[in-house]
Parts: C-alpha cells; structure tokens; sequence
C-alpha cells in the first residue's frame, strides 16, 4: 500500500527526489515518514510530513539539504534531496502511521513500503 521510488546512483554533491506512492486509504489523515539504512547501520529516521502537511521534522543530518513535502491529490510524499552526501548511501523507506502528527521513530509508524536504493558516490 506504499511504495516507495526514485532511488538510484548519483554523485557527491548531485540531487534526487523520492516518491512514496500510497494506495488504498493508506496515507489518508496520515503522517508520513522517511526512514533510511546504510550498510551495517540500524534504520534511522529522516524526515516526517503531517497530515495534511502543514507541519514537517527531519534528522539534523539532513536538515538543509533534504526537504519532504505531499500532494494529497495524488497521494504521493516526496523526498527531495540534495547536496547528497557518500553517507546518505542507504536504503530509503517510506511508512505511515494512524495519526496526523509527525513522528521521528520507526516503532510509531504502522505501514511500511518497500525501500528504494539511494548510493552516492564520492
């Protein structure tokens, strides 16, 4: 029920957007996060859109660079991210929880998508 693209091979300092593509009701009156994990690292949180999006949170490593935003019409999060750095090589994923507010650990999300393969080379 949510999908999550975009992800691909880019170098230091280049950009890409990600899309979590939500179907069914998931994602409706619904925050959103994006979570990521590096190799040999534990899944860690990115950055968190409200419901409706007026209201987003990111990781301090990625604040600046990166940028989440909705279209609820096409229900469809976004993850823009730029200035990519060799650290921000992960496997990115997209979840959803029961509630509107944003939220920045993986425990309080109750939908999840596949992930999208982001590497950054230096």
């Amino acid at each position: 029920q949510l999908q999550a693209s975009g992800g691909g091979l880019v170098q230091a300092g280049g950009s890409l957007r990600l899309s979590c593509a939500c179907s069914r009701r998931a994602g409706e009156h619904q925050a959103v996060g994006w979570f990521r994990q590096g190799p040999g690292k534990e899944r860690e949180f990115v950055a968190s859109v409200s419901w409706p999006g007026t209201k987003t949170k990111y990781a301090d490593s990625v604040k600046g660079r990166f940028s989440v935003s909705r279209d609820n019409v096409k229900k469809i999060i976004y993850l823009q991210m730029n200035s990519l750095k060799p650290e921000d090589t992960a496997i990115y994923y997209c979840a959803a929880r029961l509630y509107s507010t944003v939220a920045v650990t993986a425990s309080e999300y109750d939908l999840w998508g596949q992930g999208t393969q982001v590497t950054v080379s230096s």
